[in-house]
């Protein structure tokens, strides 16, 4: 259970990851990424990467400057930018995607940002290799130390639907959520390297 703790990624750059095990039984028409990062990182990194086979960029939400994220479906993005006023270090971002319309949502600390258009009519496939601190290039490997994760990740869950803006508010204050692929209280994880868990410092 790590509830109240988190991944501490202490290296910059760094070779170290976090592999999740996530029950996926089905491929994914619509879904739901959330995390909280705390960093101070102005270079390119990964935040979530999720990996096929067929498409090492299935989901990613990657940060190439401080300013923009990047969401990832199936190998195609849309951009968000951040405005620069708001530099607190610890930022809590939720993604989610729906097969049908294609339509993108993005949550930056419980606000939402414009919806975007995304690979409507896809598919993401459910064997998957799922990272936490590197961005994949092939299933499961081919990290560049340029794009890994250095500082803090915590709260990360991953559902096979899109939550409504009201479960988007509540993964930002970290009340009841409903069940979740992944889920940070009972997460199936293992470290590869220089990854601590640490208590949380900020509630």
């Amino acid at each position: 259970d790590l509830y109240r703790k988190v991944f501490v990624f202490r290296k910059d750059p760094s070779d170290a990851y976090v592999v999740l095990r996530a029950r996926l039984e089905q491929p994914l028409h619509n879904f739901t990424v959330c995390l909280r990062s705390y960093t101070d990182l102005s270079r390119p990194h990964s935040l979530f990467s999720y990996a096929t086979k067929a498409q090492d960029n299935e989901i990613l939400l990657f940060k190439p400057k401080p300013e923009e994220y990047r969401f990832y479906v199936g190998g195609k993005f849309v951009t968000y930018r951040v405005p620069e006023g708001r530099r607190d270090w610890e930022h809590h971002v939720c993604a989610s995607w729906e097969s049908a319309t294609g339509i993108a949502e993005f949550w930056l600390n419980g606000k939402p940002w414009p919806r975007k258009g995304l690979q409507r009519g896809y598919t993401v496939g459910a064997t998957a290799a799922i990272l936490l601190g590197q961005e994949q290039d092939s299933f499961g490997g081919g990290f560049d130390l340029y794009n890994s994760f250095s500082g803090e990740l915590t709260d990360v869950y991953l559902w096979d639907t899109g939550l409504s803006p009201d479960k988007m508010r509540a993964a930002f204050l970290s009340l009841r959520l409903p069940p979740a692929l992944l889920t940070w209280k009972s997460l199936s994880y293992e470290v590869k390297g220089d990854v601590v868990v640490k208590p949380r410092l900020r509630e």
